[in-house]
C-alpha cells in the first residue's frame, strides 16, 4: 500500500491541473483496501476517490486524503465462471477498462465493443455508468465488489442493487464516499451481437464496405471514429466527453425541431427525446474557441480541452460560459458529465 503525503495528482487527472492532496493512498488488494478504511476512520479529512482521473476536473489543491486502486500493467481479469452461451469476468478495479474489452473481444465474449477506448478504470466504470455508441456498462455489469469505509465490511452488490441510470448511480450520489470499489464483474456473451444504429458506426463501415462486422471490426471502427474526433489526452489534456446529454420531453424536442429541422436526437421512450449536446454547444458558435487558457475541441465541441497551463478554474468558467449561452438559445440546461472538484 501507497502512503504518501503533499503529493501531486498532475499524473492522476487527464485534464493535466497540477495541484497536490495532503495524503495519498493507494490500495493494490482487497485486504488493502480493508487497511486503507482503518486509516480513514482515524483521519478525519475530506475524502476523494480517484479512478483513473480521466472524469476529473480538479480546481485547486485537495486539503485531505485521496485514495485509489492501484493500477497494474498486467490485466487484473479472470473468469469467475461460463456456460456455453455467457461468461463472467471479474476484474481488479484499478484495470485500464479498454484493457478489459481489448482482452474480452480477443477471447470471444461479447457486449463491450461499443465501449472501446473510453479512458478510465474498471472501477469508475461501475460509478460512472460510463457509456458510448448506444452501451453502457450497466448493460454488462453483473456484480460491483467494494468495502465499506465505516466499518471495513467487505460487500458485493448486484446490478439491480447500484440505481444504474444515464450516467448515474448510487455511488454517486447516497453511497458517495461510502465505499471503496475492489472489484466488478461483467457478465458478456459468447454471441456476437453487434450495436450498429448508432451514430455514425454504419457509415464508417459502409465506408470499409463491411456489412456484418466481427467483433474486431467493430471496435477497430468505433476506436477510429473516437481517435478522429477526441483529442489524446497526452497531448492536449481533456476529459472526455464534458457535458451529458441532456434528456428532454417529447413535447420540449417537437418545440426545438419546428425551429431546427436538422436538429438530431435519440428517442428514449414515448416521452422523452436525447439531444447531443455537442451539437448545441456547436451551434453557439464554441466550437474551437478558447477562453483564457482552456477551450473547445475542435473537431467535438462536447469535448473542453487544457490549451496549456491552464487552470482549474479556467476550466469551470469555460463551463458557466457554454452553459450559459445553450440555456440562452435553446432553453435547456445542461450539465457535466465530469466531477468537478
Amino acid at each position: 500500500m501507497k502512503d504518501l503525503r503533499d503529493y501531486s495528482l498532475l499524473s492522476h487527472n487527464t485534464f493535466g491541473i497540477d495541484v497536490k492532496c495532503r495524503r495519498y493512498l493507494e490500495y493494490a488488494s482487497m485486504e488493502e483496501a480493508v487497511e486503507v478504511t482503518r486509516i480513514l476512520q482515524a483521519d478525519r479529512q475530506p475524502l476523494l476517490i480517484l479512478g483513473g482521473g480521466s472524469n476529473l476536473l480538479l480546481t485547486k489543491d485537495f486539503p485531505g486524503v485521496v485514495v485509489t486502486p492501484e493500477n497494474r500493467k498486467e490485466i487484473g481479469v479472470s473468469v469467475r465462471e461460463e456456460s456455453p452461451e455467457t461468461v463472467y469476468l471479474s476484474c481488479w478495479a484499478g484495470t485500464t477498462f479498454d484493457d478489459v474489452v481489448d482482452d474480452a473481444v480477443r477471447h470471444g465474449y461479447h457486449g463491450m465493443e461499443n465501449l472501446s477506448l473510453i479512458p478510465g478504470e474498471v472501477g469508475a466504470s461501475a460509478v460512472q455508468n460510463i457509456g458510448a455508441y448506444g452501451a453502457e456498462a450497466k448493460d454488462i455489469i453483473d456484480r460491483v465488489d467494494a468495502v465499506e469505509i465505516a466499518t471495513g465490511r467487505k460487500v458485493s452488490f448486484a446490478n439491480v442493487d447500484c440505481g444504474y441510470s444515464y450516467r448515474q448511480s448510487k455511488f454517486k450520489h447516497e453511497w458517495k464516499d461510502k465505499y471503496l470499489v475492489t472489484g466488478v464483474t461483467y457478465k458478456l456473451s459468447k454471441i456476437f451481437t453487434p450495436k450498429l444504429e448508432y451514430g455514425n458506426i454504419r457509415a464508417k463501415l459502409s465506408e470499409m464496405g463491411i456489412g456484418q462486422p466481427t467483433a474486431a471490426e467493430l471496435r477497430s471502427v468505433i476506436i477510429d471514429i473516437r481517435n478522429a474526433k477526441l483529442p489524446d489526452p497526452k497531448v492536449q489534456g481533456n476529459a472526455g466527453s464534458f457535458f451529458m446529454n441532456p434528456i428532454v420531453s417529447t413535447e420540449k424536442y417537437r418545440q426545438l425541431a419546428a425551429q431546427y429541422p436538422a436538429m438530431p436526437h435519440y428517442t428514449i421512450d414515448s416521452e422523452h427525446e436525447k439531444i447531443p449536446a455537442g451539437w448545441m454547444i456547436d451551434q453557439c458558435g464554441w466550437k474551437g474557441k478558447s477562453l483564457g487558457r482552456a477551450g473547445v475541441h475542435d473537431k467535438q465541441a462536447l469535448v473542453l480541452v487544457n490549451r496549456g497551463g491552464a487552470t482549474g478554474e479556467e476550466v469551470v468558467a469555460l463551463m458557466h460560459a457554454i452553459q450559459h449561452d445553450v440555456c440562452q438559445r435553446f432553453g435547456i440546461e445542461i450539465h457535466p458529465e465530469v466531477n468537478v472538484h
